[in-house]
């Protein structure tokens, strides 16, 4: 039997409003919550026309011409708008008949090209029982006909399955959120060994670390332990009615290990470090389920993974800054101090869930509303934008350094080359976005 997906009635409607504007064909993603009875979609997303495309405002008119580093592209900017608990879950194709018999093909290419592209961006890995199927929706802009089939994207020789596409009201108009802050503090060192003090790789590592701390974190959902198969809201009063947007918080704290238990054994390893990068601050991270019974496991894992991927994002929206505005030949690489973009909230009309975008201090706010129609093809208003963390103020000194200058320049221009050289035709046309905690990399002698 296929997998079933109810769908909100909003997104049928965006499909047939793209059907009668873009021709001969449109491509776009799919997002919303999968979970072992059922998958939900709450929006779909289509994939922004290029510059060439905008200036000439021509379409291409054969699917040979689909560019996936486009689309994964665009997937990957939008899975960082994306809260706990939702995902992309799937990819969409409008087409004329004639182009109809090819589109599974270019279908089934794009799914596993975007998921590819989202799982290398991960630090945590999926469950053993989670969801690996994805959405395929086909749909004729002449008849409208929508045709939905699944692959299984964690064997490259899946084949198509069929599966139901069910559209619903006021579908995600009552899920539960789930907030919490979570500390930070963060310190990753930066070994004389490594090449090129590559900091990035440096950070991705470090932040690997720290997400399996994150993973082995007690979480209280409103002070108290719940046993993973109870349901999120046993002993809760459910909120009644769902025509109406309404969410129903949960409030989360987070409890670290501060050390292994008995059972782990632990070596002390010595190494020779040039330098350290720190991150601290505080993160505000949310996270939504459906409220089909959702269980306690469901809810917990939708808000470690937010926990880990805000802070991830934030990290790799600060390089790509960097590289853009500050590029490869930076004269020094003394103690610095860089503020992480700031967290912010959109809702979405008729939802109780909210998109997450993400966004530097000196950033305006038609920058924001720019982003949201180009990355979501959703226009916001500026009182609608909820900035969810204050900033914290940094205080910049300077550190004593015994590096001669020609090694510091030597340094820096192959750090920032090697990245540069990794995000060229990378970096979609659309800035990146929003948070208050403190990212400082500290330089010292040995």
């Amino acid at each position: 039997m296929g997998r079933t997906y109810f769908v909100e009635e909003a997104v049928g409607q965006y499909l047939s409003d793209l059907s009668t504007k873009l021709k001969p064909y449109v491509t776009g993603l799919l997002i919303g919550q999968c979970s072992l009875q059922r998958d939900y979609v709450i929006r779909a997303v289509r994939t922004p026309p290029k510059e060439e495309q905008k200036e000439d405002n021509i379409s291409p008119s054969k699917l040979a011409s689909i560019d996936d580093e486009w689309i994964t592209t665009h997937a990957s900017q939008v899975s960082r708008m994306l809260p706990g608990g939702l995902l992309v879950l799937g990819v969409f194709i409008i087409a004329t008949p004639e182009l109809s018999k090819d589109s599974q093909n270019a279908l089934r290419k794009l799914i596993f090209s975007v998921e590819k592209s989202l799982t290398k961006r991960r630090l945590w890995k999926p469950a053993e029982e989670e969801v690996s199927d994805r959405a395929a929706l086909q749909m004729c802009s002449a008849t409208k006909k929508v045709v939905c089939r699944t692959y299984d994207v964690q064997d490259p020789k899946s084949s198509a399955k069929p599966a139901d596409w069910k559209y619903q009201s006021a579908l995600s108009a009552s899920w539960l959120a789930l907030d919490c802050t979570v500390n930070v503090n963060i310190h990753i060192p930066l070994l004389a060994t490594s090449p090129n003090h590559d900091l990035e790789k440096n950070t991705k590592n470090g932040l690997n670390r720290w997400s399996k701390q994150i993973e082995d974190s007690v979480f209280l959902i409103n002070g108290h332990v719940k046993d993973d198969d109870t349901e999120l809201l046993e002993g809760q009063k459910k909120l009644r009615g769902n025509t109406q947007s309404s969410t129903q918080f949960s409030d989360v704290k987070v409890l670290t290990q501060l050390s292994q238990g008995s059972s782990h054994r632990s070596t002390a390893t010595v190494q020779v470090c040039s330098g350290s990068i720190n991150l601290k601050g505080a993160v505000k991270c949310r996270a939504y389920v459906h409220n089909n019974k959702p269980k306690v496991k469901e809810a917990i894992q939708a808000l470690k993974r937010d926990i880990i991927n805000t802070l991830s994002d934030r990290c790799e929206i600060l390089f790509e800054d960097l590289i853009i505005n500050e590029g490869p030949h930076k004269k020094n690489f003394e103690r610095e101090y860089h503020v992480l973009p700031q967290r912010l909230f959109v809702p979405v009309a008729g939802s109780s869930v909210m998109l997450s975008d993400y966004k530097f201090g000196d950033e305006a706010t038609g920058e924001i509303q720019e982003r949201f129609v180009e990355m979501l093809d959703q226009s916001v208003e500026a009182e609608d934008i909820h900035v969810a963390e204050e900033i914290n103020t940094v205080d910049i000194c300077p550190v004593t350094d015994n590096m001669d200058d020609t090694q510091q320049k030597q340094l820096t221009k192959a750090t920032l080359l090697l990245k540069l050289q990794q995000n060229m035709g990378v970096v979609i046309a659309a800035a990146v976005a929003v948070f208050a905690s403190i990212f400082s990399f500290n330089y010292f002698s040995d």
